[in-house]
């Protein structure tokens, strides 16, 4: 004769933390992206669109694109807070773990991934690798902050 047991979960539906990380990410895109149309702004009109096969200059394109980018990566913040969920009750905390996670996000997709990609869809205009840029490295470090910092106002 079989038994069932039941056992409790406590399951979570608090989405809180996810919409941070996305609202956060949109404000750091939004601050990089105005950072990038004044200090090199072929990244939004050329590169970026390139990398999805988008011949430029398409600005417009290239700024949905870099938007949604940083909504996905301010996800995965969301995703490393999770995981250490006291990140976001502290500001100056979730500020510097921002600046941080920006800075990995730079040498991992802007140093190393986007030369990569660039090159193997044949854009003429594919950055050396490793493509070490300082303007790059200063606007990935704010996109982080900014990150950082909304979504320590929105977690919590």
């Amino acid at each position: 004769m079989a038994t069932e047991t039941a056992t409790a979960t406590d399951v979570s539906t608090d989405t809180r933390h996810w919409q941070a990380g996305v609202a956060g990410g949109l404000f750091g895109g939004l601050v990089f992206g105005a950072m990038m149309s004044v200090m090199t702004p072929g990244v939004l009109q050329m590169g970026i669109p390139a990398m999805y096969g988008i011949e430029g200059p398409a600005g417009a394109l290239g700024w949905v694109i870099h938007m949604s980018h940083g909504a996905v990566i301010g996800l995965g913040f969301a995703v490393i807070a999770g995981l250490k969920p006291d990140i976001g009750d502290s500001i100056g905390t979730s500020l510097g773990v921002g600046a941080g996670y920006g800075l990995l996000v730079w040498v991992a997709l802007a140093v190393i991934v986007m030369p990569i990609w660039l090159g193997a869809v044949g854009f003429p205009g594919t950055p050396p690798l490793p493509n070490v840029g300082v303007e790059s490295l200063v606007g990935h470090v704010v996109y982080g902050v900014v990150l950082g910092g909304v979504y320590s106002t929105m977690a919590n």
